[in-house]
């Protein structure tokens, strides 16, 4: 279970104003659902004993919570809290909370082998209505338990999640994914702007630039650095959205999610 970045989720949290010259008359404004089948997500993550019942959890590039797995409440990320609950020898539980606010929970099972992580995870809207994907992870590294490297190219969405995309004050977007509380206001000069909202990342920012009438590419930052370029294109016949996401350090797009005009 991925923390907040992770690329699914910072879809889903995501609300984005892009300034545009002609956004009334934009391919991109409508409702759209996305197609599980054409979609495709792939994921990693690291558990490391550091001692006692202390682990280590890598969700992303620098992020990293050390976290007691005795089932409390701890301090975490993003102005977070985290718990890991130990419910059986191949069972744990991880809930991430903001604000005392579940925001992500997921269930962890390890298969006989030792080869095979299940992942049922699920995200939670403000309203407290579910989200949920299932990730099957391959160890890449390690040899027993949960602690190790996991690899996932078999996520399986939930054909529930929609993208909303209405004129924004007249000469922008707004880009709604989950109903969430984080907003990006950007505009095609290359600059960084502050992300604002209540389940803002401190030091987030994005930039925007128009490719052209079709394909619009947002880069995300986090203090300064790169998280992530997403490439959002629309077909010809108005009919498909595609969204790619490049991770950091990545030279192509390994995420790709596709939507259906409803």
């Amino acid at each position: 279970m991925p923390m907040l970045q992770r690329s699914l989720l910072s879809l889903l949290v995501v609300f984005v104003a892009v300034g545009t010259s002609w956004a009334a008359n934009d391919p991109f404004v409508g409702k759209w659902r996305v197609n599980p089948s054409k979609s495709r997500l792939t994921d990693e993550m690291k558990v490391e004993a550091v001692g006692g019942n202390k682990y280590a959890l890598t969700f992303g590039p620098g992020a990293v919570d050390t976290i007691v797995a005795d089932g409390t409440d701890q301090p975490a990320l993003q102005g977070t809290t985290l718990s890991v609950t130990v419910e059986g020898q191949n069972n744990w539980k991880v809930v991430r909370k903001k604000e005392g606010r579940k925001v992500v929970s997921a269930i962890w099972t390890l298969s006989a082998d030792g080869k095979t992580l299940d992942d049922a995870f699920t995200s939670y809207r403000p309203d407290g209505s579910p989200i949920n994907v299932h990730y099957t992870y391959q160890r890449a590294a390690g040899s027993s338990g949960f602690p190790g490297t996991w690899d996932s190219v078999s996520a399986e969405l939930d054909s529930s999640i929609e993208l909303e995309i209405q004129p924004y004050e007249g000469d922008g977007l707004s880009f709604s994914f989950g109903g969430q509380r984080t907003t990006r206001n950007i505009k095609f000069d290359g600059q960084d702007y502050a992300n604002t909202g209540a389940d803002v990342q401190p030091d987030a920012t994005s930039s925007g630039r128009l490719v052209n009438r079709h394909s619009l590419e947002i880069t995300n930052k986090f203090q300064g650095k790169i998280t992530d370029i997403r490439q959002i294109e629309v077909s010809m016949d108005l009919k498909t959205l595609t969204m790619r996401i490049r991770q950091a350090g990545d030279k192509e797009p390994k995420n790709i999610l596709v939507f259906d005009r409803e």
